[in-house]
C-alpha cells in the first residue's frame, strides 16, 4: 500500500472514530467546546511526546468580531481548534514511529509563556490582525533562535502579509523572508510533493504561496502558508466539505513540516 492510500485509510479511520466529535453544522461548530473566556489551561505534561501546540496572541482588539466559542467561531487564533490538530496527530502516529499525543486538544500558549519551550513545533494562524506586545515579541525571538519551528497558516491578502512581515521584523530584524519553491528540502523530506500550484481556497485571484525564514546556517525556522489554509483540510478530513484529493495533499504538507522541524 503506497503512502497516498495509507493517508486515505487513516482519513477513513478518523471518520469512524471521530464521528461524534466532528458532527456539527456549518456556523455552529464546537458548540460543546470552551467559551472564548475559558482559554484552556496548560496543566498537562505532554512534553515527553510530540505534541501539536497552538500559539495565541493576547491583543485581539484589531480582529473582526467573534462568536462565543473557541474554534471557528472564536478568537481568530483559534480557528480549526481542536479538530485539525487531533486529526494531524492521528496521521503522524499512523505514518511514522513518532510518539504523538493523541486524543487531546492541543495546548495553547502565548509566545512569552516559558512552557512553550518544551515543544519544538508550534502552529499560529490568522496573523493579519495580530499585534504582539514587547514580551510576546521577545518570546517569539527566543523560541525561534532556540531551535523551535513555527508553522504560520490561514491568512490572505497583501495587507495581512504585510502585518506579519512587520511583526517578524520586530522579533528577528537580522533575518529576511524568502519565497520557497519545490526544490526546498521541506517539500521532499518525507513525502515528495509534486507541485506547489494549489487550488485557491479564498478567491481565484489569491494564489497560495509558501514562504520561510532561514537562519545563518540555512535551517528553515518557520514556514508560512500565504493565501492557504492547510489546517482547514485537516479539520474537515472526515467531512465532505473539502475534496479528498486536496485533503491528502494538505496532510502531506503537514507531515513534511513536522518531519523537517524534528530533523533540522
Amino acid at each position: 500500500m503506497n503512502r497516498n492510500r495509507i493517508i486515505i485509510s487513516v482519513i477513513a479511520l478518523a471518520l469512524i472514530c471521530g464521528m461524534a466529535l466532528a458532527q456539527r453544522q456549518r456556523g455552529r461548530r464546537h458548540v460543546d467546546g470552551p467559551r472564548v473566556y475559558e482559554i484552556p489551561k496548560n496543566d498537562q505534561n505532554l512534553s515527553g511526546r510530540f505534541t501539536f501546540v497552538r500559539i495565541r496572541y493576547k491583543d485581539t482588539s484589531l480582529c473582526p468580531p467573534f462568536g462565543p466559542w473557541l474554534g471557528d467561531n472564536g478568537y481568530w487564533w483559534s480557528h480549526d481548534y481542536p479538530v485539525a490538530g487531533r486529526h494531524l496527530m492521528k496521521i503522524m502516529a499512523e505514518l511514522s514511529k513518532i510518539d504523538a499525543s493523541l486524543d487531546v486538544d492541543e495546548p495553547v500558549f502565548t509566545f512569552d509563556d516559558p512552557q512553550l519551550f518544551k515543544y519544538p513545533f508550534a502552529y499560529l494562524c490568522e496573523v493579519g490582525y495580530m499585534n504582539l506586545d514587547d514580551q510576546e515579541i521577545a518570546g517569539l525571538r527566543e523560541y525561534i533562535l532556540r531551535g523551535g519551528f513555527l508553522l504560520i497558516d490561514d491568512f490572505r491578502q497583501y495587507h495581512e502579509f504585510r502585518n506579519l512581515q512587520d511583526q517578524l521584523k520586530r522579533a528577528l530584524p537580522e533575518y529576511e523572508l524568502k519565497k520557497l519553491d519545490l526544490s526546498h528540502p521541506i517539500f521532499n523530506c518525507f513525502f515528495s510533493i509534486k507541485s506547489l500550484d494549489i487550488n485557491p481556497i479564498y478567491h481565484p485571484s489569491l494564489l497560495p504561496e509558501f514562504w520561510g525564514m532561514e537562519d545563518k546556517d540555512g535551517r528553515l525556522m518557520m514556514v508560512i502558508n500565504y493565501n492557504y489554509d492547510v489546517s482547514d483540510y485537516w479539520q474537515f478530513s472526515d467531512n465532505p466539505f473539502r475534496p479528498i484529493e486536496e485533503t491528502n495533499e494538505a496532510y502531506k504538507f503537514g507531515v513534511n513540516y513536522i518531519m523537517y522541524a524534528l530533523t533540522h
